[in-house]
C-alpha cells in the first residue's frame, strides 16, 4: 500500500508539473498571467485544484480509484484534444527533469520518515518552479550578453526593428521580401518577437555574413519593447497601426502607444517610420505614414494604390489581399527607400511579393475559395476580411472565435458587420459564443466546442463548389 502510495504521488506530481508548465508555455512563462489572465479557468479546477484538494483529503486507497481511473484518463484526453500542446524545448525537459529529480527525493524523505503527511506535494511543485525560473534567469543571462557581443562584432549590420498593434509580423515579411532582392537580409522566423526569442534567434541562426536584421518586437507590458530596444539598438524603427489590441494587459491606449514609441529610443536610432494612430511631434529622424497613400481598388486580385515620395506620385501594385496591407506596404516602401533602393525596383519587388501565411491569404481547392485569415485577430484587419467577402457572388462562411484579448464593443461592431455579409457563421470556442448568439439575426450561427474534431466534418456538409469560406483569427483552443 505505501509502495502504491508513492508511485501515485510522483504520478500526481508530475501530471501537476506538465499543466502547469503547458499553461507557463502558451502564456509566456509568465506565471501571474496563468493565473490572472487564463481563458479556462475550469481547466485550473480540473486539472489542478482538484487533485490537490482530493489529495489531501481523501485516503490514498480512495484517492488511488479517484486518480487512476478517472483524473489520469480525462488528463490524457485533455492533452490529446489540445490544437497547442506542450513543444518540449530544451526549457521544458530542465524544468520536468528537476521536478522528477525533487519527486523522488521527497518520496526518499518519506520512506526515511524525516518528512512526510503529504506536504511533499506543494513543496516539490514549488521548489521546481522556484528551480527552474533562477535557472533560466541565469542562462537567459549568459545567452544575452553572447547574443550583444556577436551583434557588436557585426559592425556593418544594420538592425531594422519593427512594432505594431497588428501588422507587424506582416511588415516584416514584406520588408523582408523587397531587401532581399538587394541585399544580405535575414528577419526573425514566424512571430518570434520577445526578448527571449530574440537572443536566441541572434545566437543561433543570425548569419554572420546579414547586411540588414530585420526584427519584430512585442510586448505585453511596458518596458518590453523597450528592453529589446536596447538590446538591439537599431538604426532604423517602423511602428505600425496602434489600437486596442491587449488592451486586457496594458488598461489604457495610453499605455500601449507609449510601450510602441519605447521603439524609438534606441541611441543608434537614424530613421523612425511611424503610424498616424501614434501621437509624436515632428522630428527630422521622424517619417509619418500613410498620410501620403491614396487606395485607388482593393479586391480579390489585390491592392492598387498611390503614394507621394518627394512630391512625386508613385503607382504601386500589390498581388496581396486587403486595403490595410497598402499601409503595410507603404511602411515598406519608405523603408526600403531610404536604405538606397531606387523607386524602380521597389515596385518590381512589391509586384512580385508574397502574401504572408495565414494572412488573407487566398487559396482555392475543390472550386471553393478559402481565404485564410487564421492569424489575423485584430478589428481592423478582420472588417477588412468581411468586406473583401463581401464581394464574392456566391454563398459566404465565416469560421471564427471572434476577437480574443478586446472589448465587447469591438466584438459587436465585428459581429454586426459579419451578419450583413455571410450566410453562416461557425463559431470556434467558447469566449464570445454568447454575443454571437445574441447578436446574429436569423439561425445562421453553428457554433463548435472542439473545433479540432467537428469542423471538418460541418464544412464538408455544409460547403460546397462555388463558396467562400474565411478563416477569421484561429484562436487556439485554451482560448
Amino acid at each position: 500500500m505505501y509502495m502504491l502510495e508513492i508511485i501515485t504521488n510522483i504520478l500526481l506530481v508530475m501530471s501537476l508539473g506538465w499543466y502547469l508548465i503547458t499553461n507557463l508555455q502558451w502564456y509566456n512563462y509568465k506565471i501571474e498571467r496563468v493565473i490572472l489572465k487564463h481563458h479556462k479557468v475550469r481547466w485550473h479546477i480540473t486539472y489542478f485544484v482538484t487533485p490537490i484538494v482530493l489529495y489531501y483529503l481523501l485516503e490514498p486507497l480512495y484517492y488511488a480509484i479517484y486518480f487512476y481511473p478517472l483524473y489520469l484518463t480525462t488528463f490524457y484526453l485533455w492533452n490529446k484534444k489540445l490544437d497547442k500542446p506542450l513543444v518540449m524545448t530544451s526549457r521544458v525537459k530542465r524544468f520536468l527533469a528537476i521536478l522528477l529529480f525533487l519527486s523522488f527525493a521527497m518520496n526518499t524523505l518519506c520512506l526515511a520518515a524525516i518528512t512526510c503527511n503529504g506536504v511533499g506535494l506543494i513543496v516539490t511543485l514549488t521548489l521546481a518552479y522556484g528551480i527552474s525560473m533562477i535557472l533560466e534567469k541565469i542562462f537567459f543571462l549568459t545567452y544575452k550578453d553572447q547574443a550583444k557581443k556577436k551583434l557588436q562584432n557585426m559592425q556593418d549590420l544594420k538592425i531594422i526593428a519593427i512594432t505594431a498593434s497588428f501588422g507587424k509580423t506582416s511588415i516584416k515579411n514584406y520588408l523582408y521580401q523587397v531587401l532581399y532582392k538587394r541585399y544580405t537580409t535575414y528577419m526573425t522566423p514566424r512571430s518570434v518577437n520577445t526578448i527571449a526569442g530574440l537572443v536566441l534567434d541572434v545566437n543561433r541562426d543570425l548569419p554572420k555574413n546579414t547586411q540588414i536584421y530585420i526584427a519584430e518586437a512585442g510586448a505585453r507590458a511596458k518596458g518590453d519593447i523597450a528592453e529589446i530596444t536596447h538590446f538591439l539598438q537599431p538604426q532604423y524603427a517602423i511602428i505600425g497601426s496602434v489600437g486596442e489590441q491587449h488592451i486586457e494587459y496594458f488598461k489604457t491606449l495610453d499605455n500601449i502607444i507609449h510601450t510602441k514609441m519605447e521603439l524609438l529610443q534606441s541611441p543608434r536610432l537614424q530613421k523612425g517610420f511611424v503610424h498616424s494612430s501614434v501621437p509624436i511631434l515632428d522630428y527630422d529622424t521622424i517619417v509619418k505614414f500613410p498620410s501620403n497613400l491614396q487606395i485607388t481598388m482593393s479586391n480579390l486580385d489585390g491592392i492598387w494604390f498611390d503614394i507621394d515620395i518627394n512630391g512625386t506620385t508613385e503607382h504601386f501594385h500589390a498581388p496581396i489581399l486587403g486595403s490595410f496591407n497598402a499601409i503595410n506596404l507603404t511602411a515598406v516602401i519608405l523603408c526600403a527607400h531610404e536604405l538606397g533602393m531606387s523607386i524602380e525596383d521597389i515596385k518590381i519587388a512589391i509586384n512580385d511579393i508574397k502574401p504572408v501565411a495565414h494572412r488573407l491569404q487566398k487559396i482555392e481547392a475543390g472550386g471553393k475559395i478559402i481565404l485564410d485569415d487564421s492569424f489575423n485577430g485584430n478589428l481592423e484587419g478582420m472588417l477588412e476580411a468581411v468586406k473583401i467577402s463581401s464581394t464574392h457572388m456566391g454563398k459566404k462562411v465565416i469560421v471564427t472565435p471572434g476577437i480574443v484579448e478586446s472589448t465587447q464593443e469591438a466584438n459587436i461592431q465585428l459581429i454586426q458587420a459579419i451578419d450583413a455579409v455571410f450566410d453562416l457563421v461557425i463559431v470556434t470556442g467558447s469566449l464570445n459564443a454568447d454575443l454571437f448568439k445574441a447578436t446574429l439575426t436569423g439561425n445562421k450561427m453553428i457554433y463548435l466546442d472542439n473545433k479540432a474534431a467537428q469542423l471538418e466534418q460541418v464544412l464538408a456538409q455544409k460547403t460546397s463548389a462555388g463558396d467562400l469560406i474565411l478563416f477569421a483569427n484561429d484562436a487556439p483552443n485554451f482560448i
